[in-house]
């Protein structure tokens, strides 16, 4: 029955979840439960892709992400596929009419880090965050508002400026790795061999516009989403923070973390504004 390797197909989406991120995982067991599934079915199609790309480092790249997209494509189609992780993510697809503009959008990214190293302008910047965040949060929020395409439209940028924020501060996290290991500099005009304080703060400056902006739009989330997507905003703006205060030295040199007792610090300030209607 397929039913059985439906739900086997989620738990291995969820796994997926769970296992590459902590916080991320934290964040969704806050969403309610009748679309708690569903982002975790986004989760890991996305983080699926984003491992071939970024870890699969012994094996052919791109043939595995060639493969990849034809199995994705065909999942798209026929609404059925023998890899779980896309079996999960196009039955939300399907359910939540998610754009296949976002989709392929997304696999634009995930191919641009095969092959492009350094990102020299602001339009190839802007490109790149479209489709490796922006339409992931534009995914999600198909989920959150659960077809009501007026409220879409209306908290839209607000999302996509969320996406933008939480991409931005994981590039400046694992500046180390992305330079050292996969070649890669995302930010424009930006030499990361000497990341001086003055850089450091202009890129801090732009995240905090974004998560200027993505508030905003958290607060007229739906109630089923709202408390999980703050507790994820508020995590996300507690990495900053610590970035902020951290010389740019250091963050060339070292992974920058959020203890695991921050996290929970955050989980719990962030219920109570929940809880008491503050948010």
């Amino acid at each position: 029955m397929k039913s059985i390797f439906d739900t086997v197909s989620k738990r291995c989406s969820k796994e997926i979840t769970e296992s590459y991120s902590t916080s991320f995982s934290l964040a969704t067991r806050m969403l309610s439960s009748e679309i708690r599934q569903d982002i975790y079915n986004i989760y890991g199609f996305v983080r699926l892709a984003d491992e071939i790309v970024d870890s699969f480092h012994d094996y052919d790249k791109l043939t595995l992400l060639n493969r990849f997209e034809e199995d994705l494509s065909y999942a798209l189609d026929h609404k059925i596929s023998t890899n779980p992780v896309l079996n999960a993510f196009q039955e939300t697809v399907h359910r939540y009419e998610i754009d296949k503009e976002f989709i392929d959008a997304f696999m634009q990214s995930m191919r641009w880090d095969l092959s492009k190293k350094v990102y020299e302008t602001d339009e190839e910047y802007k490109i790149y965050i479209y489709g490796s965040a922006d339409v992931v949060g534009l995914m999600c929020l198909r989920v959150f508002v659960k077809g009501d395409h007026k409220l879409f439209k209306e908290l839209k940028s607000s999302a996509m400026a969320l996406g933008s924020a939480f991409q931005k501060v994981n590039f400046l996290r694992d500046l180390k790795n992305d330079f050292e290991q996969l070649q890669r500099s995302y930010f424009p005009g930006v030499d990361l061999r000497q990341l001086d304080d003055a850089s450091k703060q202009k890129i801090i400056a732009e995240i905090e516009s974004d998560f200027h902006k993505g508030l905003s739009g958290i607060f007229k989330l739906p109630n089923a989403a709202k408390f999980g997507v703050y507790t994820a905003y508020k995590y996300y703006l507690r990495l900053l923070k610590k970035l902020k205060r951290v010389p740019s030295e250091q963050i060339k040199n070292k992974r920058i973390r959020v203890a695991n007792i921050q996290k929970v610090d955050v989980l719990a300030r962030s219920y109570l504004r929940y809880r008491f209607n503050i948010l």
